[in-house]
């Protein structure tokens, strides 16, 4: 059948032809695929245009954004970046030491690591609305993963050069992929992934905020939620009160705020001010009470002066640099998913871009010279940078402000934070972090893709029922099992003619669409590659076989022609290639023509060096499927039929003699 057919396809005039591509010298393409692959966004094109100086400049600008903003700074833009940088402040001090705690450091690391980042980052980040500062997720992370180790209470000298180590090392990665180009990684970290890990993360620094809430002594190291409720409640009897009484008084007072402050722009700043406040009417309250002396503990003395250097302090040897060296690259890629994340959004709003290798080499080398400086990981939270958009940040001025706001506390006013209970620093936590947990984003997930709502609910079990690390694997392999899924097996559907057009679209989308009498049209929705190879050969004889049942039992035509849709194979590879010469034979020893419409240039060029090309026969592979249905038909319609009446008037002649 195939050769009678290819004879009379010489008389078939074919709109368009498929062209073989020219063939490209294998360094072109092996350089341009490098391209696309690491320069997605060419970060070379301004450098094209310039020269000597000029081109200098434009490089110390693409690495430090802050000469090409600073000349162009007014007046106004420093009133609003004031206000916001004051605004942020009063919300990092009180954070910063909150966040210092739930990672078993002293408090003033908070403060000290709310100084230096954010200078580094004013002059090397790219966003406009980012607040630099300490994370609580980062925080529980570091606890968590190095407190598996060395004990904060037994040897806190130790724990405390471990967390500047960590820090560094984790600097030292985000300051590496964003040179290397490398940042296509943290998309592996996709949205459900973050929604679920982040929601879960939340939860677990709220439970974890339970110790302080009800002023219990001891509690237990584990993160997850049958441990911490068994901790809770095994010590009913060791409640205080008091605490109960704080904690519940400042966090309703908190919560408050915030519900206000979605009602408009005066309570936003009751709202941006609230964190503070606590912090100073607990400490009035705690002084003037006594409140110690009843078992509410307070954070007690915080040293003066500005961040002491730590470079002498950084573990770099065995046997404690590898889990330094393990919690780093975790807390790492958490946090620069965070901060870019949080930077994209803000950067929506206000219709700019942001250079996303450009931000991780401002996140690496803020962390890196905040290793050395006294801080420990730091990164851009969404509650800290939701406040300064609010508040109308113009530039990374804010930054700077705030920074110097701290400065100042660290100078002169630590003492005044000497009777601040622990107890509002839990409510300030739980109150930032129920703000994380984003279940309208979760329903979201729910009504549009139940994949992605299994990938964040897998992210979030894993990490309120296991740990941070084991929610955070589970959603990256749930991820990656997603993506191979995606990859083997691949989509075909069946397609039909739209009445009244050439178009051929899905039949099972296209109630109207119409089957083609002779001929199946079949759409492949994926790459063809060893993984999938296998699969699309089974599934393309299933649908041959479906198609001829549903023909037999209608009692139409038998099936003549196989059209494969390759619009979507963007490229095919050594084990695709077999699959196609297989299904080919295959197709012939049933008598059925394989045809191919709307290849690309990849596939072309493929077909055409592994010489499968002329086993399907040049005159087999069309522009549009509509071109491919109709040759088809020709076929069936003109030339079969002339040959059956030819055949038939032999027959009567030879009957009637």
């Amino acid at each position: 059948m195939g050769n009678t057919d290819a004879a009379y396809m010489a008389g078939v005039e074919v709109a368009h032809r498929v062209p073989v591509p020219t063939p490209r010298p294998f360094l072109d393409t092996f350089c341009s695929n490098l391209k696309e692959t690491f320069f997605p966004d060419d970060p070379f094109r301004q450098f094209k245009q310039e020269k000597g100086g000029r081109r200098a400049i434009r490089a110390l600008q693409y690495f430090f954004p802050i000469f090409e903003w600073a000349p162009k700074y007014t007046l106004s833009f420093f009133r609003a970046d004031l206000i916001a940088g004051i605004t942020i402040a009063s919300l990092a001090i009180p954070q910063g030491i909150s966040y210092a705690k739930l990672a078993n450091l002293p408090p003033i690391l908070g403060l000290y690591s709310s100084f230096v980042p954010p200078l580094v980052y004013a002059m090397m980040g790219s966003s406009k609305d980012l607040a630099v500062g300490t994370v609580a997720v980062a925080s529980l992370l570091l606890a968590s993963m190095l407190g598996r180790t060395v004990s904060a209470k037994e040897e806190p000298a130790l724990y405390l050069h471990l967390a500047f180590t960590a820090t560094f090392f984790a600097g030292v990665l985000q300051a590496s992929l964003g040179l290397l180009r490398l940042g296509f990684i943290v998309d592996f970290l996709s949205h459900s992934t973050i929604v679920g890990f982040m929601g879960g993360a939340a939860t677990v620094v709220c439970l974890q905020q339970l110790k302080g809430i009800l002023g219990l002594e001891h509690f237990t190291t584990n993160t997850d939620l049958i441990s911490v409720m068994e901790s809770v409640f095994s010590q009913v009897h060791q409640w205080r009160w008091e605490s109960v009484v704080l904690g519940c008084g400042f966090l309703s007072f908190l919560l408050t705020t915030r519900i206000l402050s979605k009602r408009g722009s005066l309570f936003f700043w009751l709202s941006a001010a609230a964190p503070l406040t606590s912090v100073i009417l607990g400490s009035l309250v705690v002084y003037f009470s006594h409140a110690e002396t009843h078992g509410v503990e307070v954070i007690g003395h915080l040293t003066k002066g500005l961040n002491p250097p730590s470079l002498t302090k950084l573990t770099l040897s065995p046997p404690h640099m590898a889990v330094a060296l393990k919690t780093g690259m975790v807390t790492g890629i958490i946090a620069l998913a965070e901060g870019i994340a949080v930077g994209r959004s803000f950067a929506m709003f206000k219709n700019y871009h942001i250079d996303g290798n450009k931000e991780m080499i401002a996140f690496g080398a803020m962390n890196v010279a905040g290793s050395l400086t006294s801080c420990y990981l730091t990164t851009g939270p969404f509650s800290r940078s939701a406040v300064n958009y609010n508040a109308g940040c113009k530039t990374a001025v804010s930054n700077v402000v705030m920074a110097l706001a701290v400065m100042i506390t660290l100078l002169f006013l630590t003492p005044l934070f000497h009777y601040t209970p622990l107890v509002v620093l839990s409510s300030i936590i739980i109150s930032a972090m129920l703000g994380l947990i984003d279940y309208e984003a979760a329903f979201h997930l729910w009504k549009v893709d139940k994949i992605d709502f299994c990938v964040c609910i897998g992210a979030y079990l894993g990490v309120v029922f296991g740990s941070v690390e084991i929610g955070l694997v589970t959603a990256v392999l749930v991820s990656i099992l997603r993506v191979l899924l995606f990859i083997a097996r691949p989509r075909t559907t069946m397609l039909g003619n739209i009445p009244n057009s050439m178009a051929y679209r899905r039949m099972d989308q296209y109630p109207g669409a119409q089957s083609i009498p002779g001929v199946l049209v079949l759409g492949i929705d994926a790459p063809i590659y060893f993984a999938n190879a296998n699969y699309l050969r089974e599934r393309i004889s299933r649908w041959i076989n479906e198609e001829e049942d549903r023909l037999r039992a209608n009692g139409k035509a038998s099936l003549h022609y196989v059209i494969l849709d390759m619009g979507a194979v963007s490229s095919i590879d050594t084990s695709g290639i077999s699959m196609m010469k297989e299904t080919k034979k295959t197709l012939e020893r049933s008598e059925l023509q394989l045809v191919l419409a709307n290849p690309g240039s990849e596939v072309m060029k493929k077909l055409d060096s592994s010489k499968v090309l002329e086993t399907i026969g040049h005159d087999w592979i069309f522009l549009t499927v509509g071109e491919a249905v109709g040759a088809c038909n020709f076929i069936l319609h003109t030339v079969k039929t002339g040959n059956l009446m030819e055949n038939g008037g032999v027959m009567a002649l030879d009957s009637h003699v």
